[in-house]
């Protein structure tokens, strides 16, 4: 092979002599530490201006079963292109600007809904996201002075800053995109494991073997689990959590409205430990959860739900 061609591996597994590529340069900011003192201020302000409940529940997707924000981005990135689009004809003036005002709104809740989320992800995706959220604040500044230029009858910086800020919302997107499906922020770390387990009950361990009210570790197989005896029941979980795989058997285990729950020690995303419901986001995945019974023995056996 050409050693020149191929270009030399860097650390961080890209190659240099193709650096310039947008995955290169995207892989160069999750390792950009000038980044995290923003990064540290910003998300403390958002935790303290949503702290755990209700409303941060509902931007997270909590009561939906699926992260939010994703799919709101349509709603301007939608509106955004579409008005670019009609741009290149006559007589569409006003449909712009419907649409330019459409995607500004709609940015709103966006916004909210990204910034909950991204003040819960882990330093390398924050540092992503951070740049990506710049990128999508420029667009909407674009756009907005795209909208007032317009108003002022001057089409032709309207549709100028327009097109400054489709550029813009592409290179946000990208990031946007890097962040969910290379980094996988947003995506359930705790898929279904029910297909990886043979049908019918297998032995777990011996029940007194499991410390009565404190949460470990076990393996069944390959596959890690959160086991928790209380008293002569045993409850059992995937261990890595659906936020970010944390390690539930690391966590608290606290009482909430009567029902055991276990908090993840990364994030502090909440299950029910009877069935893995989730209580408090930023999780908005079922964690899995296994049907156990002791046998005559006194083995812990379990089986997927």
């Amino acid at each position: 092979m050409n050693r020149e061609r191929a270009g030399r591996i860097t650390k961080n597994g890209a190659q240099a002599g193709t650096r310039a590529h947008p995955v290169a340069l995207a892989e160069r900011l999750e390792l950009d530490s000038a980044l995290d003192k923003p990064i540290q201020v910003i998300s403390k302000a958002v935790r303290r201006a949503l702290p755990p409940g209700p409303l941060r529940n509902l931007l997270h997707g909590v009561p939906f079963g699926h992260p939010v924000h994703a799919p709101l981005t349509d709603l301007p990135i939608g509106a955004y292109c579409s008005a670019a689009l009609l741009d290149l004809f006559p007589g569409t003036r006003r449909a712009s600007r419907v649409l330019i005002a459409f995607g500004l709104s709609t940015s709103v809740p966006t916004v909210l809904t990204g910034l909950a989320d991204w003040s819960s992800l882990h330093r390398e995706q924050q540092r992503v996201g951070l740049v990506h959220a710049v990128g999508m604040g420029l667009t909407n500044l674009l756009y907005g002075a795209s909208l007032l230029a317009r108003m002022r009858g001057d089409q032709g910086t309207g549709k100028a800053l327009s097109f400054l800020g489709l550029g813009s919302m592409m290179a946000g997107s990208y990031l946007g995109g890097h962040l969910a499906f290379r980094q996988a922020a947003g995506a359930n770390h705790a898929p279904s494991i029910s297909h990886l387990v043979p049908l019918g009950w297998h032995d777990l361990c011996p029940l007194d073997e499991l410390p009565d009210g404190w949460p470990v570790h076990r393996s069944l197989g390959y596959i890690d689990l959160f086991v928790l005896r209380l008293g002569d029941e045993v409850r059992v979980l995937a261990d890595a959590c659906a936020h970010l795989a944390g390690p539930l058997h690391q966590g608290r285990v606290v009482r909430i409205h009567d029902e055991i729950c276990v908090v993840c020690p990364w994030h502090g995303s909440t299950f029910r430990v009877d069935d893995g419901a989730v209580v408090d986001g930023p999780a908005t995945s079922r964690q899995p959860a296994f049907d156990t019974r002791i046998s005559e023995t006194g083995m812990v056996q379990v089986r997927p739900i």
